[in-house]
């Protein structure tokens, strides 16, 4: 393996770490920036709106330029601006303020996740192998490093302007001295040189595939979306758990799913990713049948878990299917589905709140339950029609095994030198 690749893996992590860092530390001052602004609950909740209409309008415009200019330029820059953003909302004195710093913090997070995906796309190439989901792992593990120091900071009483800053030139740092670490954009294999003779290159308008993939990374990102913002209520009002309690749902589900996505990767290699989407979808269909339909305050903890787990594999298998589709686009192909990804996580609550005025909570969650279904049911969708190898392909590999490993349902080629 080139040092160089094995590089930019190392810097790849650090940048989906430093994404999940910067978010948490935003999310454990939230209370915090509430207060010093003077803003209600509902206000905030409309000002959390800009911050994810910022988030999909970064996405949108990141994925051409990382094409473009390639992720060795892109993921460097947004970071520092996801970073530098952060401070913005500790700064804020009052909701129009807030309101601006929060559409340019959800700028900073879009353009670092599409960017810093192309980039996981592009080492995972480079490796023959699935490393994605080790990436988003390494993304949940920096929110719970900025939770248990943002609880620090503020026993100590430090304010959120103070604490914010710190972790604004801490990203900024970060980006500076890893950048030089991200693979060059040649090391990307020009689909021109792959495709036969006389073959003209497609233009780089989504396929029917690449829209496929994006709704169901809008199911399946809203189905994270009601744990994330229901789970906690599910316990409390459903199953009259304590606050304490309750809390652990949240906590098994995130728990669950970080450590799904550190053993994904070796699942994928060896099963492939169609069995990934396929078993995946349908272990969280039953963990989340399990969470809503039981009295027993253990059970539904244990089937919150079981959801995050049978979730946690199934986004990074789709970005990375996006990625491989086209080697030249993986960035615009990444936005499109990570943006209907995004979409899909904020329209969680938008959605489920609306249907509890027409029946308890947890019935609602067979919305999401339905979503897992059809999950399993499109997981052929990862399945590549040109996984089998072409006889150019298998002359310049020269003499090997006669099997490809599961893995190859969507190709992803070494990055080898040119003869």
């Amino acid at each position: 393996m080139e040092r160089s690749l094995r590089t930019g893996r190392l810097v790849t992590t650090a940048y989906f770490a430093l994404n999940g860092f910067v978010l948490g530390m935003w999310v454990v001052h939230i209370p915090a920036v509430e207060r010093h602004v003077g803003i209600t609950h509902a206000v905030l909740g409309w000002l959390l709106l800009l911050l994810g209409a910022g988030a999909f309008v970064g996405m949108r415009i990141t994925g051409p330029l990382t094409d473009r200019w390639g992720a060795r330029t892109v993921v460097p820059l947004s970071a520092a601006l996801c970073s530098a953003a952060v401070i913005l909302p500790g700064l804020a004195v009052d909701a129009w303020t807030l309101g601006a710093a929060l559409a340019l913090l959800g700028l900073g997070n879009g353009c670092l996740d599409v960017s810093m995906n192309a980039h996981a796309i592009q080492v995972e190439r480079g490796y023959g192998r699935p490393v994605m989901s080790a990436f988003h792992a390494t993304f949940s593990i920096g929110g719970v490093l900025a939770a248990l120091l943002g609880a620090r900071t503020l026993s100590w009483g430090w304010s959120p302007a103070v604490t914010l800053g710190s972790v604004a030139a801490l990203g900024i740092a970060v980006a500076a001295l890893t950048a030089r670490g991200l693979l060059p954009a040649e090391h990307t294999p020009a689909p021109a040189a792959e495709a036969p003779a006389g073959v003209t290159k497609p233009a780089h308008r989504p396929s029917r595939r690449i829209w496929a993939l994006g709704a169901l990374a809008l199911m399946l990102m809203l189905c994270e979306g009601v744990a994330n913002d229901w789970s906690t209520l599910h316990l409390r009002d459903v199953l009259n758990a304590s606050a304490a309690v309750a809390a652990l749902a949240y906590g098994a589900f995130s728990t669950a799913m970080t450590i799904g996505r550190l053993l994904a990767d070796r699942v994928a290699m060896r099963f492939g990713p169609v069995a990934i989407l396929r078993y995946g979808a349908a272990l969280a269909a039953v963990g989340l049948t399990t969470a809503t339909f039981s009295t027993w305050i253990p059970l539904a903890l244990a089937g919150w878990a079981v959801f995050g787990a049978g979730l946690s594999g199934c986004i990074p298998q789709l970005f990375s299917a996006a990625g491989h589709a086209d080697p030249s686009a993986a960035g615009t192909n990444v936005s499109r589905v990570a943006g209907l990804g995004y979409l899909g996580m904020l329209a969680g609550p938008a959605v489920i709140g609306p249907l509890t005025h027409f029946m308890p909570l947890n019935l609602t969650f067979l919305l999401p339950l339905g979503f897992c279904v059809v999950a399993v049911c499109s997981a052929r969708i990862l399945r590549s029609p040109h996984a089998a190898p072409s006889r150019l392909q298998a002359e310049a590999a020269g003499p090997g095994p006669t099997t490809r490993p599961r893995y190859a349902e969507h190709p992803v080629p070494r990055c080898t030198p040119a003869p």
